[in-house]
């Protein structure tokens, strides 16, 4: 049977939606080679297992392809690129690799293939996968369609939801239910999707698929609601106002903004096409012409049931041809209204790709050495106030692109740990989960060393140690405990700090080389850069990475300087803060009937400070408090205190405690000036040389650079080239653009066309 011919507004109209599709197509072209997006509508099809989704895509497209029968059978989400192409009178398909795939797809990939090969693909897949330990993949297999009959559309078949029996003895079922429904929510997050929901049940308060679809789109606002196998159904209700309940489903039960207002109702006749004795229908026009013979039925059966005939707006809801016909109205609305939109945007692109070519064509006039040297002194000036604006602190480099939380330095910078691995857990350090760059990088690096070399106490002193420290005196074979707690406590200091040292400067070394690809960023971000400047990006590099190493090294060569003095000579100034606690230290132990305090500094002078009044007032008070007492010390105690502490070799109670109190004195006291002044010289000849004379080192080495050769900074011959090539690239894309803008201009005047519009 021929067809009509069309009338001439229904001509244009189609001319108008041709048009339209085929300036989608080149829209989408040209997006895909800028980097950018331009999607078609997408339609998701949802629904649990053995609902009849991949039947309905099947049915709603007019071809088999698909993997369809009893149980799971999708297993791996089945994406449909449709195309409009005016000159394809049947289908004519490619299967693409899907993101991800593995080699053995790339075989099948990318080229035309009968519907047959893609079903047994499909179906393949859907077995390789059921014999799988994960049973599902959200990888897609992407079939692209090209017909005449289709508009730009992707349909997504998505693997059916599972709704397993409780019980432990059902946790893989479980596990695999759960991991579906995370895959379907995913595929209808993005708001421009429209959902397509399957009820495969004759009650609509049982929202089984709608529970998951909700659970994004609660409202249902962009979701179509079909209830599938509407033939097996209809035998079911007993009543005709079961019937009107089930074609109008009360507002107490779909009391929502849905898509459409009303549920659309298909059945899709069983059967697969082919040639074998299997096959129910002999070509896909069989299988179109049965979809239409159970659409009729359908309405028969339903009118049977009313005793009534159905209204207009019924039979609009019953059949999948209906449904196609829904879904073709609602796609053109939203190419329709999407198409304002595209034209400001692709006059935006046709602005910015005329700039380029404007840009491109100035800097090819510009390749001469004068200009370029001027280019080299403003990219130095930009470079060095982009990476001056880092270390004071800006926000304008994006912290996920190039912030650092405290695990992710220690893991490329380095950890500060000591002789005993300990470490600072990350909760007591502040902006620990920050991911931070520059400066405010720097000072939690240089937090971080305070606190954890703050924190370290004196390593455990050992009986032997204190023993082979006294060693024998030059002029006597006693026993010197200020000297053995000073041997003892310069040797832990310099093992327990020296590593600090090392580790604190390369982390801060590593900080400050991370500034070098920001700030190149921030120059890009800015418009700052220009073609061909990789060349100079690498030179600045190289000189700022020799600067601040040997600036480091020098630093870090001050800063053993100070800690070899201090662990070298004990100034006992440096180490009186906590006097009075080691007074009342020796106290302890030491009865005051037995031993004055007094006498104690006699026989350990380097506890004496240079404050001699005081030493002269702890005289008096003690001569005045001898005085008053029944007598003076009994000699035979002094000789028992040098006999402990003296003559005698073995090591008493109270000669350890007392090593040990000093040794401890010492040590702490070492810390704190190990401490202030190496973060004093780190901050003096580390940070500070980058900023006073790193400017003036990347200008002597860029002026050296201008009196050997300028090849050493621009690669003028590539440069050249290069800039030829990306002005032909631009002509050809200003060309596409303006045509493209042009063909929608023209669109969105026929589609405004009254005549069009009625």
């Amino acid at each position: 049977m021929a067809t009509p011919p069309l009338s001439p507004a229904d001509a244009e109209e189609e001319e108008a939606r041709e048009l339209l599709y085929e300036a989608y197509n080149e829209l989408q072209a040209l997006a895909a080679e800028l980097g950018g997006a331009a999607g078609a509508p997408a339609v998701v099809v949802v629904g649990h297992q053995t609902d009849g989704k991949s039947a309905l895509v099947e049915a709603l497209m007019g071809f088999q392809f698909n993997h369809v029968g009893g149980g799971t059978k999708t297993r791996r989400p089945v994406a449909l690129h449709l195309r409009f192409n005016p000159r394809c009178d049947a289908p004519q398909c490619r299967l693409l690799a899907g993101p991800g795939d593995e080699d053995e797809d790339a075989g099948v990939a990318g080229r035309p293939m009968p519907l047959a090969d893609i079903q047994a693909y499909i179906e393949a897949e859907n077995m390789r996968l059921e014999s799988d330990p994960c049973q599902f993949s959200d990888k897609e297999i992407i079939v692209k369609v090209e017909y005449k009959h289709c508009p730009n559309l992707t349909i997504i078949d998505t693997p059916g939801l599972i709704l397993p029996a409780p019980g432990r003895k059902n946790r893989v079922l479980q596990s695999q239910a759960s991991a579906v429904e995370s895959l379907v929510r995913a595929k209808i997050q993005h708001k421009e999707t429209i959902i397509l929901c399957l009820e495969d049940c004759s009650d609509w308060s049982n929202a089984t698929t709608r529970r998951v679809v909700m659970q994004v789109d609660p409202d249902l606002a962009r979701t179509v609601l079909v209830s599938t196998k509407l033939d097996t159904k209809i035998p079911q209700f007993a009543r005709p106002s079961d019937v009107e309940v089930f074609l109008h489903p009360p507002i107490c039960v779909l009391d929502v903004s849905l898509l459409g207002d009303s549920p659309f109702f298909t059945s899709v006749p069983s059967g697969r096409v082919g040639s074998c004795h299997e096959a129910v229908f002999r070509s896909n026009e069989e299988f179109k012409k049965a979809i239409s013979s159970r659409e009729s039925e359908d309405i028969t059966s339903i009118e049977d049931k009313l005793g009534r005939s159905l209204t207009t707006e019924e039979k609009e809801r019953i059949g999948v041809g209906n449904l196609r016909l829904f879904l073709e109205e609602l796609l053109r609305k939203r190419y329709i209204e999407s198409v304002p939109l595209i034209i400001p945007l692709l006059e935006k692109e046709h602005r910015n790709a005329t700039r380029k070519l404007r840009e491109i064509s100035q800097e090819i006039s510009d390749l001469d050495e004068a200009k370029l040297k001027e280019k080299a002194q403003l990219f130095h000036d930009s470079f060095l106030t982009k990476f001056s604006l880092l270390l004071k602190g800006m926000v304008v480099a994006p912290p996920d692109k190039f912030g650092e939380t405290l695990i992710n330095e220690r893991i490329n910078g380095g950890t500060f740990t000591g002789s005993e691995n300990f470490q600072l857990p990350n909760k007591m350090m502040p902006n620990a989960g920050m991911r931070l760059y520059g400066g405010a990088q720097y000072h939690r690096a240089m937090a971080e060393f305070r606190l954890v070399v703050g924190s370290i106490k004196c390593p455990p002193i050992t009986r032997e140690e204190i023993v082979n420290a006294c060693g024998v005196e030059d002029i006597h074979d006693g026993t010197n405990y200020s000297r053995t707690a000073c041997v003892i406590a310069v040797a832990k200091a310099r093992d327990t700090f020296e590593p600090f040292l090392h580790q604190l400067g390369f982390r801060l070394l590593y900080i400050l080389k991370r500034l070098i690809p920001i700030s190149v960023y921030l120059l890009e971000k800015d418009g700052e850069h220009f073609s061909g400047h990789e060349v100079l990006v690498r030179r600045v590099q190289a000189a700022f990475r020799r600067f601040v190493e040997s600036t480091e090294q020098s630093c870090r060569e001050r800063c053993m300087e100070d800690l070899e003095s201090t662990t070298r000579y004990v100034t006992w100034s440096l180490h009186n803060k906590n006097r009075a606690g080691l007074r009342h230290f020796l106290d302890s132990f030491v009865a005051p009937e037995q031993l004055s305090v007094n006498t104690l500094h006699e026989q350990l002078p380097g506890l004496n400070d240079n404050r001699q009044d005081r030493a002269k007032t702890d005289s008096k008070s003690n001569h005045s408090s001898d005085t008053n007492s029944s007598g003076a010390v009994p000699e035979t105690r002094l000789v028992d205190l040098l006999d402990s502490t003296l003559w005698n070799r073995k090591l008493v109670p109270s000669s350890e405690r007392l090593v040990y109190a000093l040794v401890h004195q010492i040590f702490h006291g070492i810390r704190e000036h190990f401490l202030v002044t190496t973060e004093l010289k780190f901050n003096c000849f580390l940070l500070m040389p980058i900023v006073d004379k790193l400017p003036a080192l990347l200008r002597q080495d860029l002026e050296s650079a201008f009196d050997d050769e300028l090849d050493s900074i621009f690669d003028v011959t590539q440069l050249r080239q290069s800039l030829g090539q990306k002005k032909q690239e631009m002509e050809i894309e200003v060309k596409r653009v303006k045509r493209l803008k042009e063909k929608f201009g023209e669109i969105n005047k026929k589609l405004n066309c009254p005549r069009v519009r009625q």
